[in-house]
């Protein structure tokens, strides 16, 4: 009896640690889901140490504000996407209802919406909310997004345009229906059409039927650059895009959490974007970069292209001519030469955005070599976290079976079972499996010509592509520096890296937004190709220069390449405004002591043709910093140990970079000759 009853108290306390352990269990839990992922991204990821401690330079020293600080030329560019004239409200009559089906990428889909609510306003439309093709239900997403709201937030999109567009989330029943029914007129809108074209043909079909459906693809549908009596309308596109385009709730928290944790260790970091697509590889024909599967995955696409006229070139290209004509995108190892040549340090923190790139993680290997502190979204996010943003799928099966085996191998089975004693002859092999999974994602290549249609998954794992791009694309803007590897996609147009600068030029001009030039850079490249790791002095001093002066060079020449082609890429100077002091004169042209710097601020404005003074009410809420406004001879004063930090972690020098006085000097008079010259 005492046995058993010891049996019974034992008994019950496991069961009572076993409730213990749950309760511990849950609390732990819930305490991972709510803060470990923010300790886990600042102290393991990133060293717990300020920016530049091992040279002693704070956030006012010259060499900070060199590598850090706001492009002087463009710090009196201010946004402003106002109306600067009459503007009428839109009215209860519409002309009718335009639906519209967007197929394309990230930046595609948002250069097509620009242009349809231009569009929309325009021909005095109804626009029914997009339908993005990429995020429809038959993509296998959550059922409880539609299209539009995958990605973006109707609700805000709506109120914001309320001034501008009537916006409706869906047509009336009865268009509805004729639509089902493939009843109403469609238009397939050719790439950058005129207004000509909406005036005249679409407005008397609109007219007519009350209801059009466009279909848009390659990124736009209204031409770039609009004739001077409709300048309104480039500030309305500016209103959609970085105003009215806000990314649905739950990945805009993801994206500012994110950032958060890159903030946490208190030092400013770089956003870097590769633009290496496949489909921009071969545009451009760049495949020999590779020499793996990869090329052959590129010229596979580029064989696609030419058949369907989208490329119209020969097959075979000398990528290496490519590349030095700058027609390639920079290598990520290229990038981090030009940074740690221009002075960035190792432990500067560098976000890449785009996930996996093509070539995969293989290609980061130099660049993390370089610099202590690569990540990307993966690894400043929990899995849990992203796939919150998903919403919830339904799990996907194999829609498409095996097909059975042949009634002649069955009877060839049966035959070998009943045969007699051994030796008898072997079974037939196995037919093998029509999955390209053998070799990884790529083992079509090596089996057929024709590239297998996507499959479910795939589509969904296309769409999951754009949230991921938009927490990118949010990153990227706040970036304190953003350096992008290429900026084309695979058409010629301006990519995700172009809308990135165009949004950083409108809603901080004077961030630090490097437009290196590719071929001069090639050429710098070339030139240590033999001892790329140990550049001399006078290579680091070119570098440090082409970088300087391509903050403001590289925008100008924007302005005539980037935006025929994408208005939000360069939304300067429709969209711009300058800040005038009370006496009405430009803010560097107050003192005598500044009139060579003012004539070269004042020839930067001109070539963007920023000529709008910000009114009255912005001139308030605009804040003067005057100690930042210092002349920039004493910008790199005391950077004549920056020569010195290409490629090492401690307090080792390049060959030729002894620190002694008269290097120094040398350093210094060299630097004043950049400031001089460097940004224009």
């Amino acid at each position: 009896m005492v046995f058993k009853s010891k049996m019974k108290w034992v008994g019950l306390l496991g069961l009572v640690l076993s409730a213990i352990s749950l309760f511990v269990h849950f609390l732990l839990a819930r305490f991972t889901e709510g803060g470990v992922s923010e300790y886990h991204s600042s102290i393991t990821i990133f060293p717990r140490r300020t920016i530049g401690e091992s040279l002693n330079f704070s956030k006012t020293s010259p060499m900070y504000r060199r590598l850090w600080g706001p492009v002087r030329h463009l710090e009196s560019l201010h946004p402003n996407a106002n109306p600067r004239g009459h503007y009428a409200d839109p009215g209860s009559d519409t002309s009718g209802f335009i639906f519209v089906r967007i197929q394309g990428g990230f930046h595609e889909i948002r250069n097509s919406i620009c242009d349809v609510v231009v569009v929309a306003r325009f021909l005095n439309a109804t626009l029914v909310i997009p339908e993005i093709q990429s995020t429809t239900s038959s993509k296998g997403i959550s059922s409880q997004f539609k299209s539009f709201a995958y990605l973006y937030n109707e609700d805000q999109f709506m109120a914001a345009l309320s001034k501008d567009v009537k916006v409706v989330k869906t047509l009336p029943k009865n268009l509805k229906g004729l639509r089902r029914k493939k009843n109403i007129p469609v238009f397939k809108v050719p790439y950058s059409a005129s207004p000509y074209y909406f005036k005249h043909h679409v407005l008397p079909i609109l007219k007519k039927h009350l209801v059009v459906e466009l279909v848009v693809s390659d990124g736009g549908c209204l031409q770039a650059i609009l004739p001077p009596d409709l300048e309104e309308y480039q500030r309305l596109r500016c209103r959609v895009a970085f105003h009215a385009l806000r990314f649905r709730e739950e990945v805009q928290e993801l994206a500012t959490k994110i950032l958060h944790r890159l903030r946490a260790p208190g030092q400013p970091f770089i956003a870097f974007d590769p633009g290496m697509t496949r489909e921009a590889l071969a545009y451009h024909g760049c495949a020999e970069l590779f020499q793996d599967v990869h090329t052959e995955l590129i010229q596979h696409k580029r064989h696609w292209m030419i058949k369907r006229g989208i490329v119209k070139g020969k097959l075979s290209v000398n990528s290496a001519e490519q590349r030095l004509n700058g027609s390639c995108p920079l290598m990520p190892e290229e990038i981090g030469i030009v940074l740690r040549a221009y002075g960035y340090l190792w432990d500067t923190i560098i976000y890449v955005s785009g996930g996996e790139i093509f070539g995969g993680q293989r290609t980061l290997i130099p660049l993390r070599a370089m610099f202590e502190n690569v990540v990307d979204r993966t690894s400043l996010s929990m899995p849990w976290e992203l796939s919150r943003i998903y919403g919830r799928e339904a799990n996907l099966v194999d829609r498409n079976p095996g097909s059975p085996p042949m009634i002649e191998e069955e009877m060839k089975i049966e035959a070998w079972k009943t045969a007699g004693p051994r030796p008898r002859p072997l079974p037939p092999p196995p037919a093998r499996p029509k999955s390209y999974n053998i070799e990884g994602w790529w083992g079509w290549v090596a089996e057929s010509d024709n590239e297998p249609d996507s499959t479910v998954m795939e589509l969904r794992t296309n769409a999951h592509k754009l949230l991921w791009e938009a927490i990118d694309y949010v990153i990227c803007v706040e970036a304190d520096v953003f350096i992008p590897g290429f900026d084309l996609d695979g058409k010629g147009h301006p990519n995700f890296a172009s809308l990135v600068m165009g949004h950083r030029l409108y809603q901080s001009a004077a961030s630090k937004t490097y437009r290196p030039d590719r071929k001069e850079v090639t050429k710098l490249l070339e030139e240590i190709s033999d001892h790329l790791y140990h550049a001399n002095h006078t290579w680091l001093m070119s570098v440090r220069k082409n970088l300087r002066k391509r903050l403001v060079d590289g925008l100008i020449e924007a302005s005539a390449r980037s935006k025929p082609l994408s208005f939000i890429s360069h939304p300067v100077p429709e969209c711009s405004c300058l800040r005038h002091d009370p006496a009405g004169k430009s803010i560097n042209a107050t003192t005598s002591a500044h009139a060579s710097t003012s004539t070269s601020h004042s020839q930067v404005l001109a070539a963007l043709g920023v000529v709008h003074y910000c009114p009255a009410w912005m001139e308030n809420d605009l804040i003067l910093q005057s100690k930042d406004k210092e002349n920039e001879e004493t910008l790199d004063e005391d950077d004549s140990t920056s020569s010195g930090l290409f490629f090492w972690k401690n307090n080792g020098y390049h060959e030729g970079g002894n620190g002694d006085l008269s290097n120094k000097e040398e350093t210094q008079l060299e630097d004043q000759e950049e400031l001089e010259g460097g940004e224009r």
